[in-house]
């Protein structure tokens, strides 16, 4: 059975909004991320901080992604009919439905509905991942990369984020922390550790993408050390799919 998408006071019970993730090189949008806002009938927007622990906490988290897979699908199809370019669009991924081995065959069952395939979407996952001991949460990645989906951490390079348990995961892209753009150009010290982790995440064939970049310097900054893409201020803030289109 196809899956219907619910109202709530006439609203979408699911919106996601988009930003851009440029090209340095060439300043050309290469693909989204997406945010998703939860329109409830007594607390109004709930922003992912504050409606995704409570859907964990009710087992509502299976549904609620069902809904947000769907939201995206219907905005693939509009951003692509309206002939804009982009690689794919990425969909936030809680650690409990990375944990279920049964998550990609629901992507694939929204992607059969809408006619799409899997290399249109990436699927972003925290990086609170790398402190997981949970031996399914690699192997979970390496299928949904099998499936033909994109697989992105977000987050890296955070104060306590362990660096080294990146080894341990295959993702396709790594995006990081807005921290370590804030180092960038602190002084030669600072340069050299913003360096050594993109070559780090390079090494691991994995591609990094620069977040919270504010202006050209940080992100000619970046490119020279070896990271193509960035996010940010300087890429664009958080639209709606007809901002997005328009």
């Amino acid at each position: 059975m196809p899956v219907k998408q619910t109202l709530v006071g006439g609203l979408r019970a699911v919106e996601l909004n988009f930003r851009s993730v440029r090209d340095i090189s060439s300043g050309k949008t290469v693909c989204y991320f997406s945010r998703t806002h939860l329109n409830t009938p007594g607390l109004g927007t709930l922003m992912p901080e504050t409606f995704r622990p409570a859907a964990d906490a009710s087992g509502k988290n299976k549904e609620l992604f069902n809904l947000e897979l769907l939201q995206l699908s219907e905005s693939v199809r509009s951003i692509t009919e309206a002939g804009r370019y982009f690689n794919w669009i990425t969909l936030d991924m809680p650690l409990s439905i990375l944990s279920d081995r049964t998550s990609g065959a629901l992507a694939d069952k929204i992607c059969e509905q809408f006619s799409l395939t899997a290399n249109s979407f990436c699927f972003a996952v925290a990086e609170s991942v790398l402190r997981e001991k949970n031996p399914d949460l690699p192997e979970n990645v390496a299928r949904l990369r099998r499936r033909g989906y994109h697989v992105l951490l977000y987050g890296f390079g955070e104060i306590e984020c362990p660096l080294i348990e990146l080894s341990r995961f295959n993702f396709d892209y790594v995006l990081l922390h807005p921290n370590i753009t804030e180092s960038i150009g602190k002084n030669e010290r600072t340069d050299i550790a913003v360096n050594s982790i993109i070559n780090f995440i390079n090494e691991l064939r994995c591609e990094p993408i620069a977040d919270g970049v504010k202006n050209s310097t940080e992100a000619e900054a970046f490119y020279e050390f070896g990271c193509n893409f960035c996010a940010g201020p300087l890429s664009g803030d958080y639209v709606t799919v007809d901002d997005l289109i328009e």
